[in-house]
């Protein structure tokens, strides 16, 4: 995902200005993703500059911060993103795989190490991941929960491959 549909995303909610975007953008993503409010503000230029959002004044605490908000153009941007699926094909720079697929061709590199320790940080981190979950469970946190099961779904999904590694190495 784009900071830059994030963004969006939450200025289809109401206006807001960059302290607001940045932490509703972490509070959104079950704060696993920490944005630099530079980069918020950053990002808000750019989509100024490309007609997505606009000024809407200041806000109201008094203070001489700028609230933006979405326009139509930002709005069809929105909509065309929620619609346009996200290709998960090829990553040929999984840093783990090529870690593993290098150490199986380096002399002298126990690759069953390599995986050993990979397992137990990826066990170490399900154990996170389950109590953090029950936590969101216990709030009602919907955003926290998806994002912690998709993180859930793709350490198990790792430690599958890594049983693959250290077969596939076995032979």
């Amino acid at each position: 995902m784009s900071v830059r549909h994030g963004l969006l995303a939450l200025l289809e909610r109401a206006p807001m200005y960059g302290y607001q975007l940045r932490h509703e953008f972490e509070r959104s993503t079950g704060f696993t993703w920490s944005l630099n409010v530079g980069q918020v503000y950053t990002t808000l230029a750019r989509l100024e500059r490309d007609g997505l959002v606009e000024q809407a004044g200041a806000a109201d605490d008094g203070e001489s911060k700028i609230v933006y908000r979405l326009t139509d153009t930002g709005q069809a941007e929105l909509a065309a993103w929620f619609v346009t699926p996200v290709v998960t094909g090829e990553r040929p720079r999984d840093e783990l795989a090529v870690k593993v697929a290098l150490a199986a061709n380096t002399p002298g590199v126990d690759v069953d190490a390599v995986v050993r320790v990979q397992r137990d940080e990826a066990e170490r981190g399900l154990r996170e991941l389950s109590e953090r979950k029950a936590s969101a469970e216990a709030t009602g946190d919907t955003a926290q929960l998806l994002i912690l099961e998709a993180m859930t779904l793709r350490t198990e999904a790792e430690l599958r491959w890594l049983d693959y590694a250290e077969a596939v190495s076995a032979r």
